[in-house]
């Protein structure tokens, strides 16, 4: 057999590598057989980072870590947060010395219990199903990088709430801990005098990463000199204050965070003065169609944000997928918005006492890409509490939300096309209980508010896995709520496709069994 040239294969692989699938075949073999697709298969690895959680020292924080079960036959692997910075292994006592000297023996008990170093994890996961759970009261508690292998990889995710009880940071601040990125873009932060809003950026890699913020207001881009070529040094985080980095006071701004070099994890940290705080997501990538799902029934304000980063004007048409039905608000059913200008509509209390989602799509055939935010409040006066919904997009295969609790969890589904069908599975709980699966289905044009069925058995959290089982996409996301002092703390985390699998290019044919 006259053998096949080494430079046909070559461009093969190549073609396997662009298009998600090759056919090889040596010349004069007659013809070509069917190509095959790619195939799908769970990821090997996983990375997330979250922020600093609080510089209050009345702020509790928990961390939970969950994979899902799935279907990966890889090695077990682990999962593991760690902080960012290297602490001191141990905590020295400044009258250890003179003890010493002394003769006295210290009581093991007396010993202040060693710091989490950079080889010690602050949240190590180890099986899937279950999710791990970990607090601290620390005021300095840092940034945390995360790295999950194996079959804990694919659709590993983790949660990071902060309960502040009390002071300018007060509320329930939680946040789903994100992965590493390059672009990022965050409407509904502010300059304001009443904001104290921080942006985050986390550095998981060994090298020093470079980026730029850049803000925009109803007026276009603000003057932010300060926001240029900001160095995040090797595994750490840095915090800036979004005011300071501009002399313009605006109310609703859109933050956009790109990197020179390297790559982040970035989140928003908002705190307005006597409303309350919570953490800022990113909005999905800029689109013409967007979802932004899960207004509690209860909210007493809902005010939405968008933003066109392309050259084009966008108009939009703003609908709320209602528990019945889809409607536009009365007096805001389209909103336009500038290019490169931050644009906003206060809907008030739009849900009229149900829950609710927002749709926002062109108004005449192909649209411009926007991204967009809601900033929802419940409650009024002193008691009033507020929390972010990003756009986000669907669930896809499957998703997941960690850290939910016996009391206070409530789960919303939304199905902005056809009506759709999703199994949500609460699984067992960090301290013991037996999950529990459930099927619901969600009626085109609405949003379906449903409290999940908790643990058999429950003790500590649990977590949540929602996998579409039919029918149109669906977009969900998670409500947490924790009663302080009479006021109804909550915080939003919305639950898109946790991206467990990757399309892997099929190749027909081994390599290794051509012959000369």
């Amino acid at each position: 057999m006259k053998s096949t040239p080494l430079s046909l294969i070559a461009g093969a692989v190549a073609l396997a590598a662009v298009t998600g699938f090759a056919a090889l075949t040596a010349p004069g073999e007659g013809e070509a057989p069917e190509a095959k697709a790619a195939a799908r298969l769970p990821v090997e690895r996983s990375s997330l980072l979250c922020p600093a959680p609080s510089s209050s020292d009345l702020a509790d924080t928990t961390y939970t870590s969950f994979t899902p079960e799935g279907e990966s036959d890889g090695e077990a692997g682990t999962a593991e947060l760690n902080p960012s910075v290297p602490l001191p292994a141990d905590d020295e006592d400044p009258a250890a010395g003179k003890d010493e000297e002394k003769g006295e023996e210290k009581d093991e008990k007396d010993e202040k219990e060693e710091k989490p170093g950079a080889d010690k994890p602050v949240v190590m996961l180890k099986d899937a199903g279950k999710p791990v759970t970990a607090d601290t009261s620390e005021s300095d508690a840092p940034a945390l990088i995360g790295t999950a292998t194996g079959r804990l990889a694919p659709g590993w995710t983790a949660q990071q709430t902060t309960t502040t009880a009390a002071g300018e940071a007060r509320g329930l601040l939680g946040v789903s801990c994100t992965a590493p990125d390059t672009d990022f873009w965050f409407p509904g932060a502010g300059t304001a005098a009443t904001r104290q809003d921080y942006v985050h950026l986390t550095n998981p890699d060994d090298t020093a990463a470079v980026a730029d913020i850049e803000l925009f207001g109803p007026e276009g881009a603000l003057e932010s000199d300060a926001g240029e070529g900001i160095t995040v040094p090797p595994r750490s985080s840095v915090a800036l204050l979004i005011p300071t980095l501009t002399s313009e006071a605006v109310d609703d701004v859109t933050v956009h965070v790109t990197t020179r070099t390297g790559r982040v994890g970035a989140v928003v940290r908002v705190a307005e003065n006597d409303a309350g705080s919570d953490w800022l997501t990113a909005s999905t990538d800029p689109a013409e169609t967007l979802v932004l799902p899960g207004i509690p029934a209860d909210a007493t304000s809902v005010h939405l944000v968008a933003f066109a980063p392309g050259e084009d004007d966008a108009d939009v048409k703003v609908q709320l997928m209602g528990k019945n039905t889809t409607f536009a608000p009365v007096g805001n059913d389209t909103l336009h918005i500038k290019s490169r200008m931050t644009a906003s509509v206060d809907l008030k209390d739009v849900t009229r006492g149900e829950p609710g989602s927002i749709r926002l799509s062109p108004v005449d055939g192909d649209g411009t890409p926007v991204v967009a935010a809601l900033r929802v409040v419940r409650g009024k006066g002193a008691k009033q509490e507020i929390a972010y919904i990003p756009a986000t997009g669907p669930v896809g295969d499957r998703a997941s939300v960690a850290d939910n609790r016996a009391k206070g969890s409530v789960l919303s589904l939304t199905a902005p096309g056809g009506t759709a069908k999703v199994e949500v599975t609460a699984s067992a709980g960090s301290e013991g209980g037996e999950k529990t699966v459930k099927t619901y289905t969600v009626k085109g044009g609405t949003t379906l508010e449903v409290t999940p069925e908790v643990p058999s058995g429950l003790k500590g959290g649990y977590a949540l896995t929602v996998r579409t089982q039919s029918g149109g996409p669906v977009h969900a996301s998670r409500t947490l709520t924790v009663t302080e002092g009479g006021i109804q703390m909550f915080t939003v985390q919305t639950l898109p496709d946790d991206g467990g699998t990757v399309e892997v290019p099929a190749v027909e044919q081994d390599l290794s069994v051509l012959d000369d």
